[in-house]
């Protein structure tokens, strides 16, 4: 009886040693399958997926909308305890699919890609699967459906965040007026992330056109690379020390938001 208790005894420090560990790194494409397997999904069933494009960003990198939700996902990965996955670079660009540096994939395309990373995601034992959508458009509509279809065909749970949208209270209570495409928000994002991407000597104002209301125009190519929510609002203003605080209360508000999601997920039993 005595080497059984001895042996318990052991065996509960090695779980409480095992369990202190912290892993070696949060992104999938980074970490030892070994060390995933210990971690995966014992101790860690959430995992962040960034999703973007490569199109024009007035004076920011044409890779903007893979550079801000990648870089939300590491700023956010140890909170949430998630692993993050390699970001899907390529994507449903649209009206700015001209543009030099720009990529359009097709939907026909797209679909099924997203499809077949979601399925890896719970194949690799991830409960829930957070979509950190950097770009919109009809890219938004695609991987809401994808999403829902693969969370109810194999029992997962999933989110989809188009961050900029979900953040505009941010943006407004930061800047004290509303942003846009390659704006005054997205810019002081990326800002924050990495100031060598933004090339203020760039800049002029003849960059930016206003979004028009509907059923009043429309025009392909879109005539700027700086797409405004509202007229005369939203332009770039390259203040760091905004672009800085922007960054954390975004981070914190999507953070935030995710964790609220999966405790409700849980308090339903699903």
């Amino acid at each position: 009886m005595k080497v059984f208790f001895i042996g318990l005894g052991l065996f509960f420090s090695y779980s409480f040693v095992f369990a202190q560990q912290k892993i070696s790194t949060r992104e999938m494409d980074r970490i030892n399958w070994m060390e995933f397997a210990d971690f995966v999904p014992g101790n860690i069933n959430t995992v962040l997926l960034p999703t973007g494009t490569l199109e024009p960003h007035g004076v920011i990198n044409n890779g903007a909308d893979n550079t801000a939700p990648f870089a939300m996902a590491l700023a956010i990965a140890d909170e949430l305890n998630a692993m993050v996955a390699p970001t899907l670079n390529y994507g449903i660009t649209g009206s700015m699919a001209a543009y030099p540096g720009a990529f359009q994939i097709s939907e026909e395309a797209y679909a099924p890609f997203i499809r077949d990373i979601l399925r890896g995601l719970a194949k690799n034992k991830f409960k829930n699967i957070i979509i950190l959508n950097g770009h919109g458009g009809g890219q938004t509509a695609v991987l809401q459906k994808v999403a829902a279809e693969v969370a109810n065909e194999l029992g997962i749970r999933t989110l989809v965040i188009n961050w900029w949208s979900f953040a505009s209270d941010i943006t407004l209570e930061v800047f004290k007026e509303d942003g846009g495409h390659a704006g005054l928000n997205e810019t002081a994002y990326i800002q924050a992330v990495d100031p060598t991407l933004v090339h203020k000597e760039r800049y002029n104002s003849d960059l930016a056109t206003a979004y028009p209301k509907p059923n009043t125009w429309s025009a392909v190519p879109f005539p700027s690379s700086i797409g405004l929510y509202q007229e005369g609002q939203g332009y770039p203003n390259f203040n760091q020390a905004q672009a800085d605080e922007y960054f954390k209360k975004v981070n914190t508000k999507v953070a935030g938001f995710i964790k609220e999601i999966i405790r409700k997920w849980d308090l339903a039993g699903l």
